[in-house]
C-alpha cells in the first residue's frame, strides 16, 4: 500500500513561486517547504528571494537562469503573481486594463515558457497556475479586466497541458473563490459586500490561504502524477450553484 504522505513528498524538488511574498503565495511557499521542496520566491517587492517583474521577459528569463544555476534544476512553478482593478468597465482605463492582463495572463505565460526548458531537460515537472472562480463565471461585481485575465489563465492552462504533455510537464490550475488577502480588502472590509459573497457560498465558510496552498501542493505532488489540464476550484461550492 502506498503511503499517502509519500505521495505528497517533494523532497529534493526545486520550486519557484511568483508573488510569493504574501497572501496565497506566501502560504504556498510554507506548504511546499513543509513538503520538502526548496522554494525560491519571485516577487517584484524586496523579499528573501529574487526580485522579478513577471511582465518583463528578460527579467523573467534571468530569474529562472539564476535559480537553475544555484540549484541545478527547476521542478515546480506556481504562477501566483496577480493584480486587480475593481471598477465598472466604463470607468476602467486602457492602462488599468493592460496592467492587469500583463501580470495575470502575460506573466503566467512568460514564466511558464521560461521554466519549460529546465523541466524538459529534467524529464518533466509541474506548473500550477492560480486562476479564479472569476475565470469560470461572470462574477458578482464589476471586475472585467481580472475576469478576462483569469479566463485566459484557464485556457492557457489547458493549452500548455496538451502542448507539453509529451515533455512530461503537467500544467494545472486552482480557482479560488474570495480569500481574505491584501487584494480582497475591498470585499472583506465591507459587511454588505461580504454578505453578498456569503449568499453564493453554499458551505457557509470561505477558504483561507492555507486551503488554496493545500490544493496547490496536491497538484504539484506525485499524488497528481496523472492529472494535467484541470482547473481545481477551491470555492466552497460557489461554482456548483
Amino acid at each position: 500500500m502506498v503511503n499517502l504522505f509519500d505521495l505528497l513528498d517533494l523532497d529534493g524538488k526545486v520550486a519557484v513561486v511568483t508573488g510569493g511574498a504574501k497572501g496565497i503565495g506566501a502560504a504556498t511557499v510554507r506548504v511546499l517547504e513543509r513538503a520538502g521542496a526548496r522554494v525560491v520566491v519571485f516577487d517584484i517587492h524586496e523579499v528573501d528571494g529574487i526580485s522579478v517583474d513577471v511582465t518583463e521577459p528578460s527579467n523573467v528569463v534571468d530569474g529562472f537562469a539564476r535559480v537553475a544555476e544555484q540549484w541545478g534544476t527547476i521542478d515546480i512553478l506556481v504562477n501566483n503573481a496577480g493584480r486587480v482593478a475593481r471598477k465598472p468597465a466604463t470607468e476602467l482605463s486602457l492602462d488599468e486594463w493592460q496592467a492587469v492582463i500583463d501580470v495575470n495572463l502575460t506573466g503566467t505565460f512568460l514564466c511558464s515558457r521560461a521554466a519549460h526548458p529546465y523541466m524538459k531537460t529534467r524529464g518533466g515537472g509541474s506548473i500550477v497556475n492560480v486562476a479564479s472562480i472569476m475565470g469560470l463565471s461572470g462574477g458578482l461585481f464589476p471586475n472585467a479586466s481580472y475576469q478576462a485575465s483569469k479566463g485566459g489563465v484557464v485556457n492557457l492552462t489547458r493549452a500548455l497541458a496538451l502542448e507539453w504533455a509529451a515533455d512530461g510537464i503537467r500544467v494545472n490550475a486552482v480557482a479560488p473563490t474570495f480569500v481574505n488577502t491584501e487584494m480582497t480588502q475591498q470585499v472583506f472590509s465591507n459587511p454588505d459586500i461580504l454578505n453578498i459573497v456569503m449568499q453564493h457560498t453554499p458551505l457557509g465558510r470561505l477558504p483561507e490561504v492555507d486551503d488554496v496552498a493545500a490544493a496547490i501542493l496536491y497538484l504539484c505532488s506525485p499524488a497528481a502524477r496523472c492529472v494535467t489540464g484541470v482547473v481545481l476550484p477551491v470555492d466552497s461550492g460557489f461554482l456548483a450553484r
